[in-house]
């Protein structure tokens, strides 16, 4: 019972991922001209992309934590949230293109959209080289918190304000948040698509989860054997 207690949310995560799984594949969704039966899509798409914006945010936090108090713990936990950030924005893009190809005849498009949800993916991935450059673990961390700030904000840049600048785009949204902005999602998609929101909300934070405890335990084992040679 106290096991069940302590990991509801995990069971809670599994329930609804089931049913956004089954729901997303099975129940009906409204035949529109071009999408047709690829606005499924939008269930796992724009909810992976949400659960990354979800997760980052809880990254930039860790590291103005660190920035403020510099406990490796938050550094740490930064670290694992980019990394669920980026696997999740890794496979919105692909479930993106995979889309994209259904509906416009193409996997990718010279688009505004796109592009700047490549770029947002690139600036995080140079999170991961920024890191892997610097041994010294207090410079490695200060300068990767640092960065991780500023690659939010350019990261918002790139996906919200520029492509909304642009003169079009084909990809939803320009004008607003598809799927999110009241009647502008049928009403039998709901049911299913909020439930994924919080489906992979859940996921992406019980992945961010294990990825800290495991990066925890490798510098654990890294202290030991420093110790151990220091001896």
């Amino acid at each position: 019972m106290v096991l069940l207690l302590k990991n509801w949310w995990k069971i809670l995560g599994i329930i609804l991922l089931i049913y956004v799984l089954a729901g997303g594949l099975l129940f009906e969704v409204p035949e529109l001209p071009v999408l047709r039966q690829s606005i499924r899509n939008i269930y796992f798409h724009v909810g992976m992309w949400f659960g990354m914006i979800f997760i980052l945010c809880i990254g930039v936090f860790f590291s103005l934590r660190y920035l403020a108090h510099a406990n490796k713990v938050d550094d740490l936990k930064a670290l694992a949230a980019v990394k669920t950030g980026l696997l999740f924005g890794i496979l919105g893009l692909l479930t993106g293109m995979l889309w994209a190809k259904f509906t416009w005849g193409v996997f990718w498009l010279n688009d505004p959209k796109l592009n700047g949800a490549v770029v947002g993916v690139l600036i995080y991935l140079a999170y991961m080289v920024l890191r892997s450059s610097f041994d010294d673990r207090e410079k490695r961390a200060k300068l990767a918190a640092v960065y991780n700030v500023f690659a939010f904000v350019l990261f918002f840049v790139f996906i919200m304000i520029l492509p909304r600048t642009a003169a079009s785009s084909i990809h939803p949204g320009l004008d607003g948040n598809p799927a999110i902005a009241f009647g502008d999602l049928a009403p039998e998609m709901r049911k299913i698509f909020y439930p994924a929101l919080l489906a992979w909300f859940v996921m992406t934070y019980w992945l961010y989860r294990m990825l800290y405890r495991t990066s925890a335990i490798e510098e654990k084992i890294k202290e030991i054997k420093e110790n151990q040679n220091f001896y």
